[in-house]
């Protein structure tokens, strides 16, 4: 995995939007019968920059250079589960805009659980005849409800049932400016002191595919990773793309333990006493039921890096689509908001965490620090964009203009990395780590 020489050397950088449309994510973006569009800001030279600093970490601790993606990340998911742009809907199907009297409110409804709360959210019980999907009826149907509300209404009304959402105004807004930047990575808590270990160990709470993916990157970097997950409740992505999922995971060790054995929350202490770096995306409560304390383990000496919807002190739930809509990183079509990419805050998010992660093994302090999918977002609308080119349709496939001279870049396809191996079964690893 780990391969010499050291050399950092990258070709130069080209346009936001050269990045963008070789990314794969370009393709990603629009209505499946249009052109792919381009993004605002520049998401792909944000993970371009993010991976570099990855690697030039990991040169500088171990003296090895790893083998690491570039900004094609941002379409691996898409290209192993076969999805492919999909406005007004998300590639996967489980976001929407739905028109509000003054705006849009973006809904993801990508958990059982989601579509159970959805006759709460409309307060009648007759939109179960939609049935348990997210079928164009029920959407539908939905779109009927908010349309009769203010955006602000029907968000509050939608996180307060717990239901991850946004509002976008019916128009573009304005790009933040650089005054409005905040830290995309933020220390929270100073602990103790650190050991300083050749071979880190990572504690991985995390699901989905931020979390992960920032924990597979490190895990590129010659350090062990072990990730946890309830006994009854494993990640959901397990059941989603296997080769995605194998992706991310293939390497890495699984334990598996349930909140409620008193023995299994001694173990799973004694494991994080003993980690280096402990990566987690819950709110805050939720791993109270582990027995664990953000706090006392970064007092105790070992580092919590926490990857957030909205930052810690946010009680709302998001996903990587309905967060970038939050944030404005979106793409307008004939006066309607076009989702960019596939939920591209996930992997956004994944990258700027394993560089802020690596920089966090290196310190000999203990700290707490969280990272936002939503600053992440907005991080990468402040860099100089795509400008609203042309997109042409030749025979050697989709094609953008870059630049005045007539210059054109080919728009690529989503692509992944060969999966290396499978993912540890659920509790594999158990004997190992949880003695």
């Amino acid at each position: 995995m780990l391969e010499q020489p050291a050399d950092l050397t990258l070709p130069a950088a080209n346009t936001a939007l050269e990045r963008w449309a070789a990314s794969g994510a370009m393709a990603l973006t629009g209505r499946h019968d249009g052109p792919p569009l381009a993004s605002p800001g520049d998401p792909a030279g944000l993970v371009e920059g993010a991976i570099t600093e990855v690697a030039r970490q990991c040169v500088q601790r171990t003296g090895l250079r790893p083998s690491l993606p570039g900004a094609e990340l941002l379409g691996e998911r898409a290209a192993l589960a076969g999805l492919t742009r999909n406005a007004p809907a998300s590639c996967g199907g489980g976001f929407r805009f739905l028109r509000t009297v003054d705006g849009y409110l973006g809904l993801s409804l990508v958990r059982a659980a989601d579509l159970e709360l959805v006759p709460a959210l409309v307060e009648s019980d007759d939109i179960r005849r939609f049935g348990a999907t997210p079928t164009p009826q029920l959407w539908g149907a939905l779109g009927d409800w908010a349309s009769a509300y203010e955006t602000t209404v029907a968000v509050d009304r939608a996180r307060l049932l717990g239901l991850a959402c946004s509002a976008t105004p019916a128009e573009p807004a304005p790009l933040p400016l650089e005054e409005d930047a905040r830290d995309v990575a933020r220390v929270l808590r100073t602990g103790g002191s650190r050991n300083m270990p050749e071979r880190p160990l990572v504690v991985d709470f995390t699901s989905l595919w931020a979390g992960p993916l920032c924990a597979h990157l490190l895990g590129r970097c010659d350090v062990d990773v072990v990730k946890v997950e309830s006994r009854f409740r494993p990640d959901g992505a397990r059941q989603g793309s296997a080769a995605f999922y194998d992706l991310l995971h293939a390497g890495h060790s699984a334990v598996a333990v349930s909140p409620d054995d008193e023995r299994d929350r001694e173990r799973l202490r004694a494991l994080v006493e003993r980690a280096d770096l402990v990566l987690e995306a819950s709110r805050p409560r939720a791993l109270e039921r582990w027995g664990l304390s953000a706090s006392e383990v970064v007092d105790a000496g070992t580092t919590w890096l926490s990857i957030t919807a909205r930052g810690r002190c946010s009680d709302t739930v998001g996903f990587g689509d309905d967060v970038a809509a939050d944030a404005g990183l979106l793409a307008w079509e004939s006066g309607e908001p076009r989702l960019c990419g596939d939920a591209i805050a996930d992997p956004l998010t994944g990258a700027v965490a394993a560089a802020t992660a690596g920089a966090l093994l290196a310190d000999d302090r203990a700290k707490l620090v969280e990272v936002s999918m939503l600053d992440v977002a907005r991080a990468a609308l402040l860099r100089p964009g795509c400008g609203d080119p042309e997109v042409r349709q030749l025979e050697t496939g989709t094609w953008v203009a870059t630049g005045a001279d007539g210059r054109s870049h080919p728009v690529q396809l989503p692509r992944a990395r060969h999966v290396e191996g499978a993912a540890a079964s659920v509790g594999r690893d158990n004997d190992r780590w949880l003695r």
